[in-house]
């Protein structure tokens, strides 16, 4: 066996998660085995109009679905395990293990979207090692996050041992009791890691990352001040920071309403698992907090990071069907907007301000901390397993730097250390490690209806950016209008009068049909034939040029034509009926 693996590479695939927050998806094969560790999603763009969710491009798993051996999941969060339902209609996961609770949350991810048939999960307990394939045997390591039942994993292989993070902090008076097993990492270290690749999300940060427990006082006080209804918002999967919420609660006299369906799923699978704690009778239905007294009432929500149909932005925006603010109202956003959800946030806290709710945000409240370790959790990490080598991972290409700038500095060779993207083919040895190659790395969209094709979003793009200008024209036999053809302009803007901008629709529609027709049209057998595709194509063209010509923009072309049914035959020719052909054409770049 040792001959073999000297001959043998580990490779290392990340397929998301590098130079992004967000769906965080690594490939680890050894010759003809496949393992997964975590399969998140990320969330769209502004620019991704209809865009629900964002896949990393499985492209490469699907080629070699007949080699993928298992996954191994670290914790429970969306980022994590919120892509598996999706690559499940795909292909098929032999065994899925994971901690209890992100097993719990996955369970109904997978029934609902019918694919639970596609792969057995099974739970582990902290030092559990589960052997996957030939080559992998995975030891889980309890870590701290702002989720419960995190962990990082020892991936011990032909080659040696891999330590992966997962997402951690250090955090040394856990909510729920459960410290990091700083003593297990500590033994792999002293036995030789291979290669340690660290979550890298705050390697910008200067310190240690606070405590979870730190939030409690602040929110304590905010609880005590609060004179009417109480309002909190937060990540569903922050259970930790949940668990104090209703701890709260219940010490201020308040009646909980959990609002939104993730929150109530979240909360429901940890209070099953012991990770919250509470009584049955601290929950009260919406419809009977509304007839309690305000200051005996705290409603639970999700949309701290201002998401178009979450609770929050709804009730911000006067569309919840029973919340609707009030004067003495405090509202708290115990969450730090993630990158790139700040203007949504700051929107939603403006909307509620104006309808006379206090509002708590804000760093400075101290009522958030992150779940992830700053730079001296991060050297503590270093410290703690000594690596051979080292690849930073989660975060941005900044991030990244400033990890590996601080493996340097604790004794790792520059050489020793690489900086990947999606994509890349990390190839690892004992003696060595390397980019070789890539694989496909993109993105898949994914709307109500399933994966976005690239065409249809390039089509979605040029509709908001430039509207759309439909035409209807009807043409009979001869070549002739039957009747003015109309134009309907949709998200256009144009100092083009309408009836000047369908007068030059009808003139070029009149001089293709005057200048083309005896190319699309020819008597066969004392029969008259039309290609009607043709002359449709050819219609669209003219249109489209007009459009781009006078509105100076590039909207889409929506041309419907109305032909004639065949004649019968000649003597019947004249008693036509109509049928409709219609096409939709968007213009090009």
């Amino acid at each position: 066996m040792n001959k073999k693996a000297s001959k043998s590479t580990l490779k290392i695939i990340p397929l998301g998660g590098l130079h992004e927050i967000g769906k965080n998806t690594c490939v680890f094969e050894y010759e003809n085995e496949i393992i997964l560790l975590d399969a998140g999603l990320g969330f769209p763009s502004d620019q991704m109009h209809g865009i629900n969710i964002v896949l990393p491009d499985m492209t490469y798993l699907r080629e070699n679905s007949d080699r993928i051996k298992g996954m191994i999941v670290t914790h429970g969060h969306e980022d994590h395990i919120g892509g598996i339902a999706y690559h499940l209609k795909q292909f098929d996961i032999p065994v899925i293990y994971g901690p209890r609770l992100a097993m719990s949350l996955l369970r109904d991810k997978l029934e609902e979207a019918g694919v639970s048939d596609r792969t057995t999960l099974k739970s582990v307990l902290p030092r559990d090692t589960v052997r996957i394939g030939n080559s992998f045997s995975v030891q889980y390591i309890r870590n701290t996050h702002s989720i419960a039942d995190s962990f990082s994993v020892a991936i011990t292989t032909p080659l040696g041992v891999l330590i992966h993070t997962g997402d951690f902090k250090f955090d040394h008076t856990p909510v729920d009791g459960e410290h990091y097993d700083l003593q297990k990492l500590a033994e792999y270290g002293e036995q030789g890691v291979l290669c340690l690749m660290s979550d890298s999300t705050n390697a910008e940060v200067p310190g240690h990352t606070p405590s979870e427990r730190s939030v409690y006082p602040n929110l304590d006080r905010i609880f005590g001040q609060a004179e009417g209804r109480l309002m909190v918002t937060t990540f569903s999967s922050s259970v930790h920071r949940v668990n104090m919420i209703l701890e709260l609660a219940e010490k201020h006299g308040r009646k909980v309403a959990v609002v939104g369906r993730s929150m109530l799923n979240v909360i429901a699978h940890a209070r099953k698992l012991g990770y919250v704690k509470c009584r049955d009778d601290l929950f009260e239905s919406l419809r009977s907090v509304n007839r309690l007294p305000d200051e005996k009432v705290l409603i639970l929500t999700t949309g701290s990071q201002g998401e178009t149909l979450a609770a929050m932005t709804r009730i911000s925006n006067g569309q919840h069907r029973h919340i609707q603010v009030r004067e003495g109202d405090t509202i708290v956003f115990s969450a730090n907007p993630i990158p790139g959800n700040t203007i949504a946030v700051v929107n939603t806290i403006d909307r509620l301000m104006m309808q006379g709710a206090k509002v708590v945000y804000g760093k400075s409240e101290g009522i958030h901390v992150s779940g992830h370790g700053a730079r001296e959790d991060h050297k503590l990490m270093l410290a703690l397993t000594k690596p051979k080598f080292f690849i930073p991972v989660h975060g941005e290409h900044r991030m990244l730097i400033e990890h590996s700038g601080m493996a340097q500095a604790m004794g790792i060779p520059e050489e020793n250390i690489v900086i990947i993207k999606n994509g890349n083919i990390i190839e690892l040895t004992k003696d060595s490690i390397g980019i070789n190659g890539e694989v496909p790395s993109g993105i898949e969209l994914v709307d109500r209806n399933g994966i976005v094709q690239d065409n249809v979003m390039k089509e979605r793009q040029q509709l908001a950016e430039d509207g759309v200008v439909t035409t209807a024209a009807a043409i009979d036999w001869s070549g002739k209008l039957l009747a003015t053809p109309t134009v309907h302009l949709q998200g256009v803007v144009t100092s083009v009068e309408k009836s000047l901008l369908q007068q030059l629709a009808v003139k070029t529609l009149e001089t293709i049909l005057r200048d083309r027709w005896n190319e699309f049209s020819q008597n066969s057998n004392n029969e008259l034939e039309v290609d009607w595709t043709g002359i449709r194509l050819e219609i669209e063209g003219g249109l489209q040029r007009l459009m781009r010509r006078e509105l100076r923009s590039r909207p889409s072309v929506v041309f419907l034509l109305q032909t004639p049914e065949k004649p019968q035959s000649k003597s019947s020719s004249r008693k036509r009926k109509r049928s409709a052909a219609i096409s939709t054409v968007g213009s090009r770049s």
